[in-house]
């Protein structure tokens, strides 16, 4: 029994040589923020501002941004890249987005009822003064709210959300946000792409992050801003940490696409109209959202479910005659059911599979008079559609609930921009929008255990830019106050 004891106790000994071994072959931070989107950019920017001396590392499951390319082409078939360009990588979903910024708490997340607006509007005027200096191609547009466009919505059923909104398109977004990364970098924080962190586990002074290729970080504090994409990196790590979570509701509907002059009126004026409509049928909420104005419509991998999406451009020659938005419908599911996310995966994969792999594209005129959109009626089409997608009948994957909203929805919004129910309007399937899970926060900081912090898209709050470059800046100053 003594030599079973002893021999017990040299194997401890040995395990924790080897721990004190690997620890010191680590690389140490202070601070490793998992992913390279626009609040993880804000947090690093903030840190090194309150604490020149502080280490911190970035790390993205994606590319850097200036080799992040869509091999498909504006108007080819997604080709099932295993890391999508568009989706993942430095700067972000964001970086391919039209750079809307919202200059307010209107919509675009919750944070205004996290931290009080007067807090949150702070924070959102603070990324828009760093923008300012990391936008070398002029001063963006800025589009003011109209009273006369939200009596109009009222008086149809409709209600318009207006802030005043700031655009700088998606090509002097990508411009600003190259600027800002090089300004990181420079700043001495590590960037490391190409990194994605699959698990964490906790040491006794910190945390270490392990890497799908073999790589592990040591970190005293991790933020988490791994975007919507990584909604399962988070629910394992609220898992394993025994951080209870919330289910949150989920929006799927159809990207539409018609001639850019129909919603001219609103566009001209507030440039992104977000409107509200409560269905008849069903009293359901629709909300219409993501206008892109001279815009094309573009696919995106969401690990391996192709899902249609839009862009738009503030250069003149790169606009198109069209413009295009999303129609959602929101879902908020009640017990036992736990899993939205994957519900409207389910649907999306449903698409793609009577797509042959791609996104579905349909006339309204055949939608509504119960037939398929053929490729020889897509060719005589007045609106030619910006994306290459497969001609097919919606009405096949979108549950009759749904595509009831989507229908009544738009018949809603051709009351304030005539034209938009044409038979010629282009829906693209499916579009979908899920913030399945809501960490529960140990406190205001968005803490989630013991200094690790979560931001953006991930953490079920933020749905924009500007919220989520705020919601990166507040975490940095909790952390430098700590």
């Amino acid at each position: 029994m003594k030599m079973q004891s002893v021999f017990l106790r040299v194997l401890v000994l040995i395990d924790i040589i080897k721990d004190l071994i690997r620890m010191s072959e680590l690389k140490k931070y202070d601070v490793a923020i998992i992913g390279g989107g626009i609040g993880g950019l804000m947090a690093a920017y903030r840190l090194k501002n309150n604490n020149k001396n502080i280490r911190i590392v970035i790390t993205e499951r994606g590319n850097v941004l200036e080799k992040r390319h869509c091999p498909a082409g504006r108007n080819s078939t997604c080709i099932h890249c295993k890391t999508c360009s568009i989706t993942s990588g430095f700067a972000g979903a964001g970086a391919f987005s039209d750079g809307k910024f919202n200059l307010g708490t209107s919509y675009g997340g919750t944070l205004g009822e996290e931290l009080g607006d007067t807090v949150a509007n702070q924070y959102i005027g603070e990324v828009d003064e760093i923008l300012k200096k990391y936008c070398t191609s002029g001063d963006p547009k800025v589009y003011m709210s109209n009273q006369d466009l939200k009596l109009k919505c009222l008086q149809n059923n409709l209600r318009l959300l207006d802030m005043n909104v700031k655009h700088l398109g998606t090509d002097k977004n990508f411009l600003t946000m190259q600027n800002l990364i090089k300004a990181i970098e420079h700043s001495g924080t590590e960037t490391l792409s190409c990194y994605d962190c699959e698990s964490v586990e906790k040491s006794d002074s910190g945390y270490i992050l392990n890497y799908t290729n073999g790589e592990k970080i040591f970190a005293e504090k991790i933020i988490i801003a791994t975007g919507r994409s990584g909604a399962n990196f988070v629910a394992d790590f609220c898992r394993s940490f025994g951080v209870e979570m919330h289910s949150n509701y989920v929006d799927i509907g159809v990207r539409v696409e018609m001639k850019d002059i129909i919603w001219k009126e609103f566009s001209d004026k507030i440039y992104e109209p977000k409107i509200l409509y409560k269905t008849k049928t069903f009293e359901d909420r629709c909300r219409m959202f993501c206008f892109n104005k001279g815009g094309l419509v573009s696919a995106e991998n969401n690990h391996g479910i192709i899902t249609a999406n839009g862009h738009s451009f503030a250069e003149e020659d790169k606009k198109t005659e069209n413009c295009n938005f999303a129609i959602l419908s929101s879902i908020r599911f009640t017990e036992p059911f736990n899993q939205p996310t994957e519900y409207v995966e389910s649907i999306s994969r449903l698409a793609n599979m009577i797509g042959n792999g791609n996104v579905i594209v349909q006339r309204f005129g055949d939608l509504v008079r119960g037939r398929r959109t053929n490729d020889h009626r897509l060719a005589q089409n007045t609106v030619e559609p910006t994306l290459k997608a497969t001609a097919g009948d919606i009405s096949l994957v979108l549950p009759h609930r749904i595509l009831t909203n989507i229908i009544e929805t738009i018949y809603a919004l051709d009351k304030v921009a005539p034209g938009t129910a044409n038979d010629d309007t282009l829906l693209y399937g499916c579009e979908s929008k899920y913030y399945s899970i809501r960490p529960e926060f140990k406190n205001n900081k968005f803490e989630l255990c013991d200094n690790v912090y979560i931001i953006g898209d991930g953490s079920g709050i933020c749905r924009g830019l500007s919220q989520s470059g705020a919601m990166g800046i507040y975490v940095a100053d909790c952390i430098s106050k700590k």
